[in-house]
């Protein structure tokens, strides 16, 4: 039976990508970053500002984070309404300075909507200069075009906080920006997912109890969505609290790397001084302070060119293991059990530093 965890899959094999981020969502995430945004130009430049739940956001905080501007681009969408199919034939951005007339509310007459020659695309020469004057960028971008939406920001090196699926942790473009330290996660914990509005083109049958907001529209939980930015907060600089003691049997290492296994977070030994491979979810405790990332298991290049703890099999022993466990891949984690590998998920490999 299709799944929560299906939803996004379905999606991106329609090319339709298209999740809506809801406003208490926005919300929960962005008061984090209150320090950030005294005196700095917002870029939303994946929204639809008439419709668009970070404008509306960002809008109606202009006053309390003290913003200097606020711009969003339209993509050939001039209707308010969320899920047009952008077949108007104009394209717009606005512009947004805050309050004029002194009530406080962000009324249409304070705001400049302004023609855009192009379609609105982030990769248009025009929203690539909007860019370029921007201080923050903040959006919701289609999953399909998150590598190069990240790879774009980092050209412009534009401090961000945006939406990307969490698979993207492991994408070869993604994984060596939080290895480096220039991206991370954001508050919101890891695991569990985020309710978003689905575009109406988005086939209800797909998910086993679909929810509707008062609007009609379907709401969906998007497994593995998380929030990246590469703004500071007090939550990357708090220790892990650890609290187990090594033993060779409660974390054994395994064949192929010279690194003990944790299978939860929580019990990552205080006393282990060695490489550690952790789960994916270890990013959401990650304190660059307390630990380095050295790596991560699926990268055959990585392991093959630097990884200075990875030894192979025998091509003996790999096609005696590929026998045992049709499952069973090179660039994997395993550990041996009567000589049949046993794959582990998806690691990270770490060291305490402290």
């Amino acid at each position: 039976m299709p799944n929560a965890n299906t939803n996004l899959h379905a999606a991106k094999k329609a090319k339709n990508d298209e999740f809506y981020t809801r406003l208490e969502d926005i919300e929960n995430e962005l008061r984090h970053y209150k320090a950030h945004f005294k005196g700095k130009t917002v870029f939303c430049n994946c929204d639809d500002p008439r419709v668009s739940n970070f404008f509306r956001y960002f809008a109606l905080n202009f006053e309390t984070f003290g913003l200097k501007k606020l711009v969003a681009t339209c993509y050939k969408n001039q209707n308010a309404d969320l899920f047009t199919q952008n077949a108007s034939e104009q394209a717009v951005y606005i512009v947004y300075e805050g309050d004029k007339d002194g009530n406080r509310v962000p009324d249409p007459s304070e705001m400049q909507v302004l023609p855009l020659k192009g379609d609105g695309d982030f990769r248009s020469e025009e929203c690539i200069e909007l860019l370029k004057e921007a201080d923050i960028v903040c959006t919701n971008p289609p999953f399909s075009l998150f590598r190069e939406y990240v790879a774009q920001l980092m050209k412009y090196e534009k401090k961000f906080i945006i939406i990307g699926p969490g698979g993207a942790v492991s994408y070869k473009e993604i994984f060596p920006l939080i290895k480096n330290n220039k991206l991370w996660v954001g508050f919101k914990p890891f695991g569990g997912g985020m309710d978003m509005i689905a575009g109406r083109n988005y086939d209800a049958s797909k998910c086993k109890h679909p929810k509707y907001d008062s609007h009609g529209n379907i709401i969906i939980n998007v497994m593995m969505c998380i929030w990246f930015t590469n703004l500071d907060i007090p939550k990357r600089h708090e220790d892990l609290i650890l609290f187990r003691e090594y033993t060779p049997e409660a974390y054994p290492k395994y064949d192929n790397y010279d690194a003990i296994n944790v299978d939860k977070v929580a019990d990552i030994p205080k006393d282990y001084d060695g490489m550690i491979g952790v789960p994916l979810t270890f990013l959401d405790k990650y304190n660059p302070d307390q630990f380095e990332i050295m790596g991560r298991s699926g990268d055959i290049e990585w392991a093959e060119k630097e990884c200075s703890f990875y030894t192979p099999p025998t091509p003996d022993l790999a096609r005696k293991y590929r026998s045992n466990n049709k499952t069973w891949r090179i660039q994997n984690v395993y550990l041996l059990k009567n000589d049949i590998p046993q794959i582990c998920y998806s690691r990270i490999f770490i060291h305490k530093i402290k």
